[in-house]
């Protein structure tokens, strides 16, 4: 009632069994029989309504017993413009110690109505087991006031309680000695009040047990069968599920067993697993105990505590334990157990502001001078301000606060002066921790749980003034004394006092005692963002009040959630982004769940070929083997069994050559033709075919060529010869490969023997690149299946068009959807619904993108943040709410190139459509499809690569022609090699016209925003040719005194100096130590690794000379370079083509004499020499030691530099400030001096 003065009230409503059958009767369908209602309208109004000075105005119910509700529903005030638009509901067995019910997305938040009349009804994900229930209203109409009505739906519970006090157990005694089971079904509900403690425990003599304890909050589950090993050792292994378990409300466990396959399960969260031990049944002796283990020296245990709190509803295989022992049964002691839950009487109170939450006390007089408080807090954040009081020698105060995840007290006695005592190690881990702060004489102790007392000493007695826990108020700290730190506490606090006197916060509450502001009564809101973790890939999640981080160190993957892996998907990926032959990491399914594997990429062809070796590559000679005791090699991959299946599935084409000789040992029986030798397939079928034949056909190569040696046999070896024949073939039916085993059975007569070598699995081409559809009808589409990406999706493509917009793809659900559109010539869009409301993230280009050019899309959606990048544009990305929806919950088709109403479909063509690491196959689809054919038109579209070299294929209505723009590479296909002869006189420098950005490295505790393309590298390519050492090849450099330098040495080896660091000495890599010095080609290739902080390059030097650079590399910088260089290539910057062909461009500086030369075109037509292999570092002072070619580099200037006199140096600075003025000129002792050197513009 709007007109009462009580505004927080609790209404009890008529028992149920008086409205059960009313209700089912009148207003609940028979279709739900068992559900009764609860309507609740104070006689005289039409809804309740707080009073407007009410701070936490809430409306309570009492269903005079726990209940189990399964749904809400709630309505504004009758004839009103009142009504509630967003609540939270808490509920609670005591009234008193309440907590908040959180969706299954951990959404704590419930939608509320509209307007006055309308109902909204909440079917809750799992039901609700209590008393009482609370509705606090979060937001309500604008233009009217707080109105609620509510009904709440559900049924009776029942429930069997036994109380344990931390000294007592249950025990359930079996009729014989041992129990052996097969099968097992344990079920239970407990709620703790504290952090440890055993609820199940059971053990036999042969070294099985089982054991259920309650550890740091979370349960941890020990299951052994059979195995002795375990029993008596400290490596026993537990399955932990849950968190923050010891908050004094129920918690179910389910723990589900048939031999050894066990599903555990607390809440709503299961882990499957399979235990350990030899056996399938788990035997225990005499008995099972429950809540705790009554003798503690029994053989064999390792428990803590014994549980303290109460356990309901608890069944062992059927049998209900609790109503056995209150039966008072023979087969169950009770010791020390009542069968009703006491409640204890501890009310927390929640902080929910990191920057505005405080609670302040007026400190008590003490009877003993000074003062003393205690409390308990729990936390995830690792800072936070406890506790702060001006003591009453001004200025002196003390503050207790979280400082790096450890409690510090301060003890200010001036402005400048503090002294400081820490103590604690990771006090922000979500449990309670105790802490005390004590004056006494001339010492102020604090003492944190079980710690030693900390003190500071003090130089008089001091007395405390008001308390500010959690935080300091928004007035001057003047006027308070008390002023934040760092940040105000965000977590719960509980059991305060004060000079030993108990705090009531329900006075607080009710503005009888002290000030707050930004608390949660009556409920500690803490929350696990951890539970489940949705760090992907192995990522370490770690979290702070509000949200959590993924750590993805040493994972493969990076992303908010390790979703994204840095590995491209195949070599011929590798090659595309302009690597040659080497070893590299793959992920054959991108995101998805397979892990990167090491293959080695053989580019040296036309086709681009993936190695994967084995553990058996050597010739193997086998003798002494029959059919009833054979030869068996089974081999292990470098790559898993998965992704050997991803990697085949994913290529054109795989092979793997089988060498095998022979002498009187055959492969076939002569007789029956029943093989006597087979090999074994990835599926593990056995495969009798050697060579090029299909399946099934019992022959070798030599058949298919008509070369055997008796052609009364389909195989060599079959003839049986004395002599050595050989039966070598090559496997090409890739759907059987790679061969996991072979088997060899005829090699036990006298002189047999067989020699076979099994090569490494070698597999060409990506199905997936040009795997393509056409559409060119807009009412026409493809669909798939319902994406399965409710956590986490990311979508990859390429498309081209001439149309102005066009949907490329769309899913729908109820409510929630995604999609992907061209919504302009320019713009692609990428919008989605989770159940927070429509996002739509948009990336605009400065040039058209239906320009009929392929161009590359990819958006993410994770639980932590949403991104969308177009070609090489910026990345667009926004972050996730921290208590929104998670899940994208999608039921309809998924539609590619339209929408579910023909609508804005898409004219053009779109290929590579990646899903999650998985390929979509747009071209079978297509096939079927009206309006739609398989592949795209035009060359460009093919596999084959017409344009080499980073050249771009640029369709034409007649053809095509190749862009060399971006090639170090000219002619009709970029192929021509572009060479420049140097002198001693002559050098180039390349100047970037714009700054630069590399990757950065993320912190995990960072936002863990994926600002830039997981594709993003440096490269740098060239080919040089001299027979003059040492030389300067080329310096990058820039102003904050980095460098890469890449010099000949003294005895002509290749150097590779890098300097990114400039409170250290450089690292010196050295490819190859022999001499290049050889009149020969060698070519040279950078890669830059993703692994350094965004840089933006300012300014860079030409340099010859100066203090920066170490004496070897100003020796190689002397004598400049006399020979050919060749195809120079930085990403996508070609500087030695620039020079030749834009000698008046203002980003080239050209100095002496350049030639143009063939020399790459001669030494093409004989031999070049690319380096390769591992590189070795040369250790300067302390620096960490590196091992791979492979540099990261931060480049804005290229340097190809011949002698220059090493007394001068050219300063070349380019400012991208909005204003900048450079008022003097950098000057050395034997520098060039420059007149009119001051600048006095705005840049």
């Amino acid at each position: 009632d709007d007109r009462s003065p009580r505004t927080n009230f609790t209404f009890s409503p008529v028992p149920l069994s008086e409205l059960a059958e009313a209700v089912r009767k009148t207003i609940i369908p028979k279709t739900v029989p068992w559900w009764v209602f609860f309507l609740w309208i104070p006689k005289g109004a039409g809804g309740w309504s707080p009073q407007a000075t009410d701070r936490q105005p809430w409306i309570q119910l009492d269903l005079r017993n726990r209940m189990e509700v399964t749904a809400i529903a709630t309505q504004g005030r009758y004839g009103s413009s009142d009504w509630v638009s967003g609540y939270l509901l808490l509920f609670s067995d005591t009234g008193r110690a309440w907590k908040q019910y959180r969706q299954e997305d951990g959404v704590g938040r419930f939608a509320g109505n509209v307007n006055a009349d309308g109902v909204v009804l909440q079917k809750l994900s799992h039901s609700i087991r209590s008393r009482f229930l609370r509705f606090v209203p979060l937001d309500w109409n604008p233009s009217g006031w707080v109105g609620l009505r509510v009904e709440v739906y559900g049924c009776a519970y029942k429930s069997y309680v036994a109380d344990f006090d931390g000294r007592s157990s249950l025990l359930y005694r079996f009729n014989q000695k041992s129990m052996s089971t097969v099968k097992d079904v344990i079920s239970l509900r407990f709620k703790s009040r504290q952090a440890e403690g055993v609820l199940l425990h059971g053990e036999g003599q042969r070294g099985d047990y089982i054991t259920l304890e309650l550890h740091r909050g979370r349960l941890a589950l020990y299951l052994n069968l059979d195995d002795t090993r375990l029993r008596f050792s400290s490596g026993r292994v537990a399955v932990t599920l849950g968190s923050l378990l010891d908050d004094q409300h129920w918690h179910s466990v389910l723990i589900e067993r048939f031999n050894k396959q066990v599903n555990f399960t607390v809440d709503s969260h299961t882990e499957h697993f399979r235990t350990k031990g030899e056996g399938d049944s788990l035997e225990v002796d005499y008995e099972l105990s429950f809540g705790g283990i009554p003798l503690p020296g029994k053989p064999g245990t390792f428990l803590r505590k014994n549980f303290h709190g109460c356990i309901e509803n608890l069944y062992y295989n059927g049998i209900n334990v609790i109503d056995l022992a209150k039966r008072r049964k023979p087969q169950i002691y009770s010791g020390n157990v009542t069968f009703s839950c006491s409640e204890p009487q501890l009310v927390s109170t929640t902080f929910l502001s990191s920057s505005s939450s405080f609670l302040s006390l007026r400190a008590m007089a003490s009877s003993l001078g000074g003062f003393a408080v205690r409390f308990q807090f729990r936390t995830w954040n690792p800072d936070g301000l406890l506790l702060s009081t001006r003591l009453a020698l001004e200025p002196q105060r003390l503050e207790l606060q979280i400082s790096n995840s450890r409690l510090r007290l301060t003890h200010h006695t001036s402005a400048q002066q503090k002294e400081e005592v820490s103590t604690g190690h990771k006090v922000n881990d979500g449990l309670w921790h105790s802490v005390s702060l004590s004056s006494r004489g001339l010492q102020v102790t604090m003492t944190l749980d079980n710690e030693p007392p900390s003190t500071i000493d003090l130089e008089d007695h001091m007395e405390a003034g008001d308390l500010y826990f959690g935080g300091c108020p928004s007035s001057s700290p003047a006027d308070t004394g008390c002023e934040n730190p760092t940040l105000a506490f965000q977590g719960c606090m509980r059991l305060i006092s004060v000079n030993s006197q108990p705090v009531d916060l329900n006075l607080v509450r009710q503005g009888r005692l002290g000030n707050y502001r930004e608390l949660q009564f009556n409920t500690c809101g803490i929350h696990d963002r951890c539970l489940p973790n949705f760090c992907e890939h192995g990522g370490q999640c770690s979290q702070s009040w509000s949200t959590f981080y993924c750590d993805c160190s040493g994972t493969g993957y990076n992303g908010a959630t390790c979703h994204n892996s840095i590995y491209e998907v195949s070599c011929e990926a590798y090659r595309l982004a302009g690597s040659s032959s080497g070893y590299f990491s793959i992920d054959p399914d991108g995101s998805g769940p397979l892990g990167p594997t090491k293959v080695y990429c053989n580019m040296t062809e036309d086709k681009v070929w993936t190695v994967v070796t084995h553990n058996s590559t050597d010739p193997i000679r086998v003798q002494g083997s029959t059919l009833q005791k054979p030869y068996i090699m089974k081999f292990n991959y470098s790559a898993s069994p998965e992704q050997l299946i991803a990697l085949v599935a994913g290529s054109e084409q795989c092979q793997q050559e089988i060498v095998y000789s022979c002498r009187k040992s055959r492969l076939f029986n002569t007789w029956d033709g029943s093989p006597l030798s087979w090999w074994v397939d990835q599926a593990g079928e056995r495969r009798t075919y050697w060579g090029g034949f299909l399946p099934g056909v019992q022959q070798c190569s030599c058949s298919l060529e008509e070369n055997c040696i008796d052609m009364n046999y389909f195989c060599n070896c079959d003839a049986d010869t004395d002599s050595w024949a050989n039966d070598t073939g090559v496997l090409s039916y890739k759907e059987h490969l790679p061969v996991s085993e072979i088997v060899i059975g005829d090699t036990n007569r006298t002189f047999s023997e067989a020699l076979y070598r099994i090569g490494p699995l070698r597999c060409y081409g990506d199905k997936s690149t040009w795997n393509a559809a056409s559409f060119y009808q807009e009412s026409s589409y493809l669909h798939f299946p319902t994406l399965q990406t409710e956590l986490s999706a990311d979508l990859s493509f390429y498309f081209k068009t001439s149309a102005p917009s066009g949907v490329f793809l769309e899913n729908l659900g109820l409510k929630d959807f995604i999609r992907v559109e061209l919504s302009s010539p320019s713009v692609v869009t990428f919008s989605f619904d989770v159940g927070n409301g429509p996002v739509i993230l948009a990336v605009k280009s400065h040039v058209p993108l239906n320009d009929r050019q392929w161009h590359y899309v990819r958006a993410e959606r994770s639980v932590k943040e949403a991104s969308l990048q177009v070609d090489q544009l910026p990345l667009r990305f926004l972050e996730a709410p921290s208590d929104g929806h998670l899940r994208l919950r999608l039921n309809s088709q998924l539609f590619v190139g339209g929408t579910a109403a023909r609508q804005r479909g898409f004219l053009g063509c779109i290929r590579t459509l990646t899903i999650n690491g998985v390929t979509v196959n747009l071209e079978e689809r297509a096939k079927m499809t009206p309006g739609v054919s398989p592949g795209c038109p035009g060359h460009c579209s093919s596999s084959s690569s017409l344009c080499h070299n980073r050249g771009r294929c640029v369709e034409k209505n007649s053809g095509y022609v190749c862009d060399c723009s971006q090639s170090a590479y000219s002619g009709p296909s970029c192929k021509e090699e572009v060479s420049v002869s140097f002198d001693r006189e002559s050098s180039v420098t390349y100047t970037f016209q714009e700054p630069f950005s590399v990757m950065q490295n993320r912190s995990s505790q960072a936002s863990s925003v994926y600002r830039e393309s997981s594709r993003a590298r440096e490269n740098m390519a060239f080919s040089f040719m001299t027979t003059q050492s040492p030389a300067m090849l080329l310096t990058v450099s820039t102003f904050s005194q980095q460098y890469i330098a890449v010099i000949l040495a003294r005895n002509g080896s290749l150097q590779i100096w890098y300097h990114l660091h400039v409170d250290r000495r450089p690292d010196v890599f050295s490819p190859r130590p022999t001499s290049l010095v050889d009149g020969r080609l060698h070519r040279i290739r950078i890669h830059q690794l993703p692994s350094w902080e965004t840089v933006i390059i300012l300014c860079s030097f030409w340099i010859t000379g100066g203090e920066n650079f170490d004496e070897e590399v100003m020796q190689a910088g002397s004598k400049g370079f006399i020979g050919c260089l060749s195809s120079v290539q930085f990403n996508h910057v070609a500087p030695l083509k620039a020079a030749l062909l834009n000698r008046g461009s203002s980003l080239v500086s050209v100095r002496g004499h350049l030639e143009e030369s063939n020399c790459g075109l001669l030494a093409d037509s004989t031999t070049s020499h690319p380096l390769s292999g591992k590189c070795e570092s040369e250790k300067h002072d302390n620096d960490t030691r590196h091992d791979s070619a492979v540099i990261g580099g931060l480049f804005f200037v290229l340097n190809y530099c011949s002698g220059v006199n090493i007394k001068h140096a050219m300063l070349v600075c380019f400012f991208y400030f909005p204003s900048f003025y450079l008022s003097h000129c950098l000057s050395q002792k034997s520098m060039l001096h420059l007149r009119n050197c001051i600048f006095e513009k705005r840049l």
